[in-house]
């Protein structure tokens, strides 16, 4: 049963009064998901990437307490997690390591706090790659940000959730996820430049489609030791091509002509890695522009373009990620398709016409298991706006 955003709210406001009692000064917060329209492996290369905020979130209640003690709910869990902030130390659970890394983070600041009670929850799968760790991690650093009126602008709230997940959850992940949830808007994608920092937004009001997401139910076992292989091969391109033209620093300042000027200097299989990463770029911007026309036909191709070039130069998709690409290639109202993430399992993002999403769907979990043995889950989303209060 889909819970719909305003019950869910309700529920997790209900759950935090029947736990602490009605508080005076407790705020709500919601902290979306994301999805990465186009632009996979290029944020360490210090490329483009087009993600958005979307309707799925993690939900907050919190309120202050009169000591220095931290009590938190998970309320999709049904789990309980209290300690004192003279005492952060990494969990043996998952997730409260999300929180507390946060709250390392601001007394790493300088920042004195107050405890507080929270209660957190929500509609964003674990496990989908939808970022629901960056929304938990952004969404409590946004609510203390807030209730204890700390000052962090957005920009310091992004920087403060990464290093929470790189330095205390341990996953070092880039800045992406955690960016996307603080400056999301509605019906708005963003362009973010990787080694800049410097973002634009694009316009995405097209309410006749919606984003699918179908997870192959494969875990990413590989991705963490296959991502650090195609990093170094990625940075053993540019090394190569540096000793040729100083000012190079990553692969986004490269184009296929020079990649192609000293191709013979490389090896095959560093080529093949580094085409893909600047055509991927190349993508990100082209896409950019079809939103700006209104052109969802092309963007859809762009999204076929993406997925051929991780699967056959980048090499991270799987068997799974490719029936779920082709399948939605020939269901009708299907605009495009590619893999979304690190790769080699996770899901699949489909643009798909409102009208054909039943039918989508219906084949999507059929075929799927014919051909695979497995059952995919779907999960339908929009771009959304990214973190705030809300209203209580």
């Amino acid at each position: 049963m889909n819970i719909s955003s305003h019950d869910k709210q309700r529920i997790i406001a209900e759950t935090f009064t029947a736990r602490f009692g009605d508080r005076k000064h407790k705020i709500m917060v919601r902290s979306p998901g994301r999805i990465n329209l186009i632009g996979e492996h290029t944020d360490y290369n210090e490329g483009f990437v087009l993600p958005a905020a979307i309707d799925r979130a993690i939900w907050f209640a919190v309120a202050p307490r009169g000591d220095e003690e931290f009590h938190f709910v998970a309320a999709d869990l049904h789990d309980e997690f209290a300690c004192s902030q003279n005492a952060i130390r990494k969990s043996s659970k998952a997730w409260p390591n999300y929180l507390l890394g946060v709250l390392e983070q601001i007394k790493k600041s300088g920042h004195e706090l107050r405890g507080c009670e929270v209660v957190f929850g929500g509609d964003v799968p674990i496990g989908a790659g939808l970022s629901s760790s960056a929304a938990i991690e952004a969404g409590f650093a946004f609510a203390l940000n807030t209730i204890f009126a700390l000052g962090f602008e957005g920009l310091q709230l992004v920087r403060l959730a990464q290093k929470a997940e790189n330095e205390f959850v341990g996953v070092q992940c880039g800045i992406m996820d955690q960016f996307v949830n603080i400056f999301g808007q509605e019906k708005k994608v963003l362009r973010l430049d990787c080694r800049t920092l410097e973002y634009e937004y694009f316009p995405f009001e097209h309410d006749e489609v919606c984003f699918v997401l179908c997870d192959t139910g494969v875990s990413r076992r590989l991705s963490s030791s296959e991502y650090n292989v195609r990093r170094g091969q990625c940075e053993t391109g540019v090394a190569v091509l540096r000793r040729h033209q100083a000012t190079i620093q990553s692969l986004r300042d490269v184009n296929l002509a020079l990649l192609d000027q000293y191709k013979n200097e490389l090896e095959p299989i560093v080529y093949q890695r580094c085409a893909y990463v600047v055509r991927e770029n190349a993508r990100v911007l082209s896409a950019c522009e079809t939103l700006l026309r209104g052109d969802l036909q092309t963007f859809g191709a762009l999204m076929f373009e993406s997925h051929a070039g991780l699967r056959d130069q980048y090499e991270v998709s799987c068997r799974e990620l490719d029936v779920l690409v082709e399948l939605a290639r020939d269901i009708p109202g299907v605009l495009g398709a590619r893999m979304m993430g690190a790769g080699f399992g996770g899901c699949t993002l489909n643009l798909v016409e409102k009208n054909r999403l039943a039918h989508f769907e219906e084949v999507v979990h059929a075929e799927y298991q014919r051909s695979t043995g497995r059952k995919a889950r779907t999960h339908v989303v929009q771009p959304s706006a990214g973190t705030a209060c809300a209203l209580q």
